[in-house]
């Protein structure tokens, strides 16, 4: 079931800046030096819907292929399914996370000062759906591409009410403690080792977790690991992924 759609939130912070009182007006600069980079968008309402309309043919379908044996997902109640690139229905959703994709190279060579020797044609290498019930979960895994730079995206097309009612991951009524269930069903990634006594080390967090919305999309890199948290109590939540290759091009095939 669908939950309400909430006021978009999210949980990676802006850059901060910074400000020294000195009798001297000593003028500092804060450099962070970042581990990873990920974007986050919205499906538009349309492309929800004919995701959920493929989806729910294919799941009646008796020959429907089922991923089950190639992903690590431990879906007991569900079903994880191979999706078909060239179907109608999914041709706004591919060219979607193309565009995306695009963008998340481009961005990533901008913000770390890096060239690109040959310019990258971005395309769909696979596509799947994940139907996840009580109790399913993903262990901690990352994704491989056939080319060496590879893209992933994870988005949701439903998600149960309970999952949507959790307080959002760093705000003030996120908690972990005393039995809260505050990420049950949530998506975290992991870039790092996280150690109790970070906070008074001055470390920052090497991991985040996210809280599935019905649209959400985030666009990664494949080597990204992340896993998914079980969740209790009726519905579905129903996750579309994909991974994306980046081909080498002449330049003058670029354009």
């Amino acid at each position: 079931m669908a939950g309400k759609k909430k006021k978009k939130e999210t949980e990676f912070p802006p850059k901060a800046t910074v400000k020294v009182s000195s009798p001297d007006e000593i003028k500092v600069e804060l450099h962070t030096l970042p581990s990873v980079f990920i974007m986050e968008t919205h499906m538009p309402d349309k492309m929800v819907k004919d995701l959920n309309t493929y989806l729910d043919d294919l799941l009646e379908k008796e020959d429907r292929e089922s991923l089950a044996g190639t992903l690590v997902g431990q879906i007991h109640r569900g079903e994880q399914l191979n999706m078909d690139p060239e179907h109608e229905l999914l041709q706004e959703y591919c060219q979607f996370v193309t565009g995306l994709g695009a963008s998340y190279v481009n961005a990533v060579m901008g913000n770390t000062g890096h060239a690109l020797a040959k310019p990258r044609q971005v395309a769909v290498d696979e596509a799947w759906s994940v139907h996840s019930f009580e109790g399913d979960y993903n262990p901690i895994h990352d994704h491989g591409t056939k080319t060496l730079m590879g893209i992933s995206t994870t988005g949701w097309t439903k998600v149960p009410q309970q999952i949507l009612d959790q307080p959002t991951a760093g705000s003030p009524q996120y908690s972990k403690y005393n039995d809260s269930g505050a990420c049950d069903g949530f998506l975290a990634f992991s870039y790092g080792r996280n150690q109790i006594m970070d906070v008074e080390r001055l470390r920052p967090p090497q991991s985040a977790e996210v809280q599935p919305q019905v649209g959400r999309l985030f666009v990664f890199p494949s080597w990204l690991q992340h896993m998914v948290y079980p969740f209790f109590g009726k519905g579905e939540r129903r996750t579309v992924a994909s991974n994306l290759n980046c081909w080498e091009v002449e330049p003058e095939l670029a354009t």
